[in-house]
């Protein structure tokens, strides 16, 4: 099927790349229907709003950039989600990109969560409270490598 999108004009997708968030995304609730695609710019995800070709969501795997990062979410939210397993679960941290690149950042608070078997998704609220909805990935990047370096 073709499909508007924000990062790449009309593209070509297939349907088992569409997740529903029966919930909708904070701040966008009124929409469900999303479309997980691959970036061309290295180890990113867009999640572009099927309807709406202005909408997407730059989304990054959280532990490329924080090893130590678990995913700490309420029962009510994993219930929701209709997990067989836990091996069935993606979560992706919303990227945000700013004029000053070096201020490019993570939403750690708020993951976004997939049941990659059934394509639900949810954005949920973090049980840790380490996490924040600002951690910004060049300086999370640079604390990985010094962890790295003391261990040597």
């Amino acid at each position: 099927m073709k499909l508007k999108t924000k990062p790449y004009g009309e593209i070509e997708v297939d349907e088992r790349q569409k997740v529903t968030f029966p919930e909708g995304i904070i701040g966008f609730e009124d929409i469900h229907d999303y479309y997980l695609l691959d970036s061309k710019e290295g180890p990113f995800y867009w999640l572009q709003a099927a309807k709406f070709p202005e909408l997407a969501f730059l989304l990054i795997d959280p532990r490329l950039f924080k090893e130590d990062y678990k995913l700490s979410m309420n029962e009510s939210d994993l219930k929701a989600m209709n997990l067989e397993s836990k091996k069935d679960l993606l979560d992706f941290a919303i990227i945000t990109v700013p004029e000053d690149p070096a201020k490019i950042s993570a939403n750690l608070m708020g993951p976004i969560v997939v049941n990659r078997k059934t394509r639900v998704a949810k954005q949920v609220i973090s049980k840790n409270d380490e996490y924040s909805i600002k951690h910004y990935l060049l300086e999370e990047m640079r604390n990985e490598k010094e962890k790295i370096a003391e261990t040597c």
